[in-house]
């Protein structure tokens, strides 16, 4: 009774930091989306596994964050993906990624995952994309996607703090192009991916645990300040 309590909860504060960011997007497409994150929460609240689900993608960003937010692509990452966690960023994986990342999805939502009858009793009322909108998806995803650092670019990606940057960051997704963000933009970046990695119980930097090298995050904002875009 406590964790389905607990579940509730947690879906009621996903609907309620959605929602808003959906309406935002305006116009037909932003009822849409928030009527897909209607959807979603209440078969999260309903569902014996809405635990489960809540943890699958940390609660990184909203309808109205992403880019292009009133494209199709955009449509349909928050029509579909929600109904199984949180809105993915387009940007944590690379290009390459992206394809073989949503045809395990559709796989999933089509109830043929490895977790045979569980998944399909998890996935009775998921709705999975059509070939047409999979493409659209897929095409939204890698245009957005990640850009992967070229190390021969960057002669001080094989110093200490480009390898403490490799190291992070490689725990989630490829390390990424210092031109991604000017030299203002890049810290308040690393305080989001930490958050991030705090959720998912990747090593941080934290004091307390020994890691070797250790992730400095002031040499990581270093790195990436030093090698950012200028505007």
């Amino acid at each position: 009774m406590v964790g389905a309590m607990k579940t509730g909860q947690t879906v009621l504060t996903i609907a309620l930091c959605l929602a808003p960011a959906a309406h935002a997007a305006g116009g037909a497409a932003g009822s849409a989306q928030a009527d897909a994150i209607a959807k979603a929460k209440y078969r999260w609240e309903q569902s014996p596994h809405g635990a489960l689900l809540e943890r699958i993608l940390p609660p990184a960003v909203e309808p109205g964050d992403l880019p292009e937010p009133r494209s199709a692509g955009a449509r349909l990452a928050t029509t579909y993906c929600v109904q199984c966690h949180y809105l993915p960023n387009p940007a944590m994986h690379n290009a390459a990624k992206w394809q073989p990342v949503v045809e395990r999805m559709v796989w999933r939502m089509e109830g043929r995952g490895n977790l045979g009858e569980l998944m399909q009793d998890m996935m009775a009322d998921v709705k999975a994309p059509s070939a047409h909108e999979r493409a659209t998806l897929v095409r939204y995803l890698q245009k957005h996607a990640q850009k992967e650092i070229d190390p021969g670019k960057y002669p001080d990606f094989r110093s200490p703090a480009g390898q403490i940057f490799a190291i992070a960051c490689s725990q989630c997704h490829v390390p990424p192009d210092p031109k991604r963000h000017t030299a203002r933009e890049w810290p308040r970046v690393v305080e989001r991916m930490q958050r991030n990695m705090a959720w998912a119980n990747r090593v941080t930097g934290d004091p307390l645990l020994r890691t070797s090298p250790a992730l400095d995050t002031a040499e990581i904002i270093r790195f990436l300040q030093r090698n950012s875009r200028t505007h």
